[in-house]
């Protein structure tokens, strides 16, 4: 079969199949292998090791799916067939410093649409999944964006776009004027974290200059299902298996917040 035939999944079968890479998590010798790619990009073994595994179990239940993952060339993906994209550990930087912070994050692409999500925080086993049309859940139960109506009631959570520090200035200047602007700011760190936090309505927005596709796809379809706005900063779309900007909020306080990034060409879709 081809990447452009669109098989049921099973969301049963993925979870537990996601849940078993905690073993590397635990691994702290793993952790310690770092091989560093940037200036402040950085891979372990648990990376490699929690990919190799998922590349393994996902391609062996559904062959027919193409595998994008953030460690490995993903030049020959046709994106309008059916992908799956992993992001092996998102907050590789709190791996290594031992913060408790990070997650693997799938997402289900066909046709440039996400169409099945999990994130998975092995330290606090918090499993968050979404599936198309059929809502957004922590551990089983569903989850809603929150209700919060003005960002002068808000927390916000904000990505540093760490690999682009000649946008630093740019970034936390707005960071300032939207700390000023809400009750609080928040940096988890993982940017899938951040979304499910805005899907299970823990802050009310979050938002980062550039994203990988790994990074904020299966985080996308969270916040969607769960009631809330994804955008770039132009308030366009992103298409998930392309980098972009990303804002997510609860939809409530989006324009109020978009307000504040707009005007920075370079943080739309790159």
């Amino acid at each position: 079969m081809s990447g452009r035939e669109f098989p049921e999944v099973s969301m049963e079968k993925i979870v537990e199949t996601v849940k078993k890479a905690k073993r590397f998590f635990e691994d702290s010798e793993a952790a310690g292998q770092i091989h560093q790619k940037g200036q402040v990009d950085f891979v372990t073994q648990v990376d490699v090791r929690v990919q190799e595994y998922l590349y393994r179990e996902l391609t062996g239940l559904y062959p027919q799916i193409q595998f994008m993952g953030e460690e490995k060339d993903n030049s020959s993906l046709d994106p309008e067939g059916s992908l799956w994209i992993l992001d092996p550990v998102d907050g590789t930087t709190n791996l290594i410093h031992g913060y408790p912070m990070s997650c693997v994050s799938l997402a289900l692409s066909v046709k440039r649409t996400v169409t099945a999500a999990v994130i998975y925080n092995p330290y606090t086993e918090e499993v968050f999944t979404a599936q198309k049309g059929k809502g957004a859940f922590l551990n089983g139960k569903p989850v809603h964006v929150s209700r919060t109506e003005k960002l002068a009631s808000g927390i916000v959570d904000f990505g540093t776009a760490p690999y682009y520090h000649e946008h630093a200035d740019w970034n936390f200047q707005k960071t300032k004027e939207i700390f000023l602007g809400c009750q609080d700011i928040r940096r988890m760190g993982s940017a899938a974290l951040a979304m499910a936090s805005v899907a299970c309505g823990r802050c009310d927005g979050s938002y980062e200059l550039y994203l990988k596709p790994w990074d904020y796809a299966a985080g996308l379809l969270m916040v969607q299902e769960a009631g809330g706005v994804v955008t770039d900063f132009s308030g366009q779309f992103p298409d998930p298996t392309r980098p972009s900007a990303v804002l997510a909020t609860n939809g409530r306080i989006h324009e109020e917040l978009r307000a504040y990034l707009q005007g920075f060409a370079g943080a739309k879709q790159v």
